[in-house]
């Protein structure tokens, strides 16, 4: 049963008792945390009964997406405190999302509101989402399918992190690092479909703010689109362009990311994977999910 963020209070109340929604709307903390790996500053406050947190992870459950999926899933966690996180895959037997959408009947009952659901997606993706909305719509508790992590400023904060550590960008402007294989131009490569080159598009622009060079947006599964955005950036006066992947890991294949490279002659930057960036992000749309259907209801 899906609940979408924005739907009106009576479409709410039809799937539950008719009283008033059990959590009360997120707010963030100070900003005086303690130092660490996942120290971020969108932690949310939640009741001990608030929703759970699921992560919906791209293809099975293997050794390499179980280890992005669960750190991810850790920092998301400690960014929302008091809420259950659980991971489910969309294919394959184990850990699959369909039994992570299962709750105790009774409790259900009792509960306007069992989780949401988070897309390990960077963006859009046109079979992805609708494999994952559609197992959604098919759990018997209410829930709400969040957006996609991108496009955010957050977003353009980890492509810079990558292309920095793959010595294709200057790690802070602020601090005049000179990189010799510095790239002077990047191609945003999101994975598939329109809507992602869209997002990837947003994301684009915001990393070409952060690194005061031409950035434009491609699709993994466009190879001509990539060509195009290179012609253009050469066009433009780039002469090292380079690849910026705006994915996350378990979606794509890490083969198309090097063959992509490999044909174009112009370097990649590995996924988005585990940057700290990416658990603050997925604990924001579900904060976000909630704020939204509580807004929803609100009067006026």
């Amino acid at each position: 049963m899906t609940i979408m963020p924005g739907e009106s209070r009576l479409t709410y109340l039809s799937v539950s008792n008719p009283s008033p929604a059990p959590f009360a709307l997120p707010r963030r903390t100070g900003r005086s945390l303690p130092p660490g790996r996942h120290r971020s500053p969108h932690r949310l406050t939640l009741p001990s009964d608030a929703p759970a947190l699921v992560l919906a992870v791209p293809g099975a459950a293997r050794p390499a997406s179980e280890e992005v999926a669960g750190e991810i899933a850790a920092a998301a966690g400690m960014s929302c405190s008091g809420a259950e996180v659980r991971v489910g895959y969309l294919e394959g037997r184990a850990q699959r999302l369909a039994d992570a959408l299962v709750f105790d009947a009774s409790a259900a009952a009792n509960a306007a509101l069992r989780a949401v659901v988070v897309p390990l997606l960077a963006g859009p993706h046109p079979r992805l989402d609708a494999a994952i909305a559609d197992l959604v719509g098919q759990a018997a508790a209410p829930i709400i399918l969040a957006a996609p992590l991108g496009p955010h400023p957050l977003m353009a904060e980890a492509l810079h992190a990558r292309l920095a550590e793959a010595g294709l960008a200057r790690e802070s402007r602020a601090r005049g690092l000179s990189i010799v294989g510095t790239a002077n131009g990047v191609v945003v490569l999101a994975d598939r479909g329109d809507a992602a080159i869209k997002a990837a598009g947003v994301t684009a622009v915001l990393l070409a703010a952060r690194l005061a060079a031409p950035a434009l947006p491609a699709s993994l599964g466009d190879p001509k689109g990539i060509d195009t955005a290179l012609l253009r950036l050469r066009d433009a006066g780039v002469s090292r362009p380079a690849i910026a992947s705006c994915i996350i890991g378990p979606e794509t294949d890490p083969d198309e990311l090097a063959a992509a490279s490999a044909r174009t002659g112009a370097p990649c930057s590995r996924p988005l994977a585990t940057h700290p960036a990416i658990g603050q992000l997925v604990a924001m749309r579900y904060g976000a999910a909630l704020a939204d259907l509580r807004l929803a209801g609100s009067p006026g």
